[in-house]
């Protein structure tokens, strides 16, 4: 599963997320306490059009850029418990039900790309 976030004043600037980087960076986003609960979870799933506010993206990626970042380094990466590691993703697929947790993490590249996003948005909706 994809998403694409679209730019809500711009159609041609957008950033698309997958499913593996993009759980865990809800996680980061609502550990934040930001964002209406309802819209979060709306944004878990794809084409539901949820929309971020420019405020709203500029606050997370402002957060994301000076609280998360810092912490990552860019040979780290977090997961959907906010936990981090600096072990590098094997392709691994963890099915087991108490594993499964360590399938989803996004890594410093991908979270200063999308802070980049929010910071240069207008808002964004979520497709």
């Amino acid at each position: 599963m994809s998403f694409t976030l679209m730019d809500l004043g711009s159609e041609n600037f957008e950033f698309r997320a997958n499913i593996w980087n993009w759980k865990p960076t809800l996680e980061i986003i609502k550990s934040f306490d930001l964002i209406d609960e309802g819209k979060l979870r709306q944004m878990n799933y794809n084409a539901t059009g949820a929309k971020f506010s420019k405020e709203e993206a500029h606050l997370v990626g402002e957060k994301i850029r000076d609280e998360i970042l810092p912490e990552l380094e860019p040979n780290k990466r977090i997961f959907m418990d906010l936990s981090v590691t600096d072990n590098p993703d094997d392709g691994t697929l963890y099915r087991d039900e108490d594993e499964q947790w360590k399938n989803y993490s996004t890594d410093y590249e991908w979270l200063k790309e999308f802070s980049e996003f929010c910071l240069n948005s207008k808002g964004f909706q979520v497709f």
